[in-house]
């Protein structure tokens, strides 16, 4: 069995130990010091050990470290308790890997001192939500983007590909996430829109590969433009006709928000120019061919 100790005290520290909780490991037993005793009735008495004592005294904290740890988590909301927490398991325990949550940005010089930094931490998270910023996996691998998440948007060029089509070299589509669900992709498997891809390979590969799906060229109406028009021709359409083509042009518009450019050639019944003229906004323009025949 592998021995843990958690030296907690704050809200923060509570969550620590919850999650460990909640965690099942047959192999470790957890033993939890806190300055103010919290209950946690979900703890497993055989794995989590409790003790209620101010940890900076030396004294107290000493009799706790005769036992072996593997490691030590502290997780305190002072600057002031930590350092001296920390000096105390370092007078018995020389060599114990210790992990601090570091909400000051504490100097360290320590190898078998590992940092958490609150502030990197946060800021790494809320990158995530930004949009058009590949999400990559924090704390597994080398954390330094081998592992990474992409959405795929509606007119990337990878959407309707089977994945054998795919060339892979130094990087691989290992999981999709599909309304939910995760596929593990074969060759045949087809990438639709809005799959989230789980990508795994070479950092700088993957950068490219990134912006490669998020490129949306075949996007209706890019890349044809950034307008469309609706042509109607008063010689062939009949006013029933046009109004069915209005229909189904303000449906598009409504939509994709561009600007709609209605192209009137032949015009000859009144009532229906004045229906077309009376639509005309900022960014509705009705383009009304009076000419007929050659021009000039």
């Amino acid at each position: 069995m592998k021995k843990i100790l958690i030296i907690s005290d704050g809200i923060v520290g509570e969550h620590f130990i919850e999650r460990a909780i909640d965690t099942y490991s047959s192999e470790n037993i957890y033993y939890v010091i806190q300055s103010r005793e919290t209950e946690f009735p979900d703890a497993n008495p055989s794995r989590f050990k409790f003790f209620e004592f101010d940890p900076t005294s030396y004294y107290k904290l000493s009799n706790v470290l005769k036992m072996e740890f593997v490691q030590v988590f502290i997780v305190m909301k002072n600057l002031v308790d930590v350092q001296h927490t920390l000096s105390n398991i370092r007078t018995d325990k020389k060599h114990v890997r210790v992990i601090i949550l570091d909400l000051w940005g504490i100097e360290n010089d320590d190898p078998n001192v590992l940092l958490i930094s609150t502030n990197e931490l946060l800021s790494a998270r809320l990158i995530d939500y930004l949009p058009n910023v590949p999400v990559i996996a924090q704390n597994v691998g080398k954390g330094e983007g081998e592992i990474m998440e992409v959405l795929v948007p509606f007119g990337s060029t990878y959407v309707y590909r089977h994945v054998g089509v795919i060339e892979q070299n130094n990087w691989r589509i290992v999981g999709i996430y599909r309304d939910a669900n995760l596929i593990l992709p074969t060759r045949q498997t087809m990438i639709q829109p809005n799959d989230l891809l789980l990508l795994l390979g070479n950092p700088a590969v993957l950068s490219s590969v990134y912006r490669a799906i998020k490129s949306e060229l075949g996007q209706f109406p890019a890349p044809f433009g950034i307008n469309h028009y609706l042509i109607i021709d008063m010689n062939i359409d009949t006013p029933k006709q046009i109004t069915k083509l209005l229909r189904k042009a303000f449906f598009i518009h409504k939509r994709l928000k561009h600007t709609l450019i209605i192209k009137v050639l032949n015009p000859g019944n009144l009532d229906t120019l004045r229906t077309l003229k009376a639509l005309h906004r900022d960014n509705i323009i009705i383009d009304i061919d009076y000419y007929d025949g050659e021009r000039e």
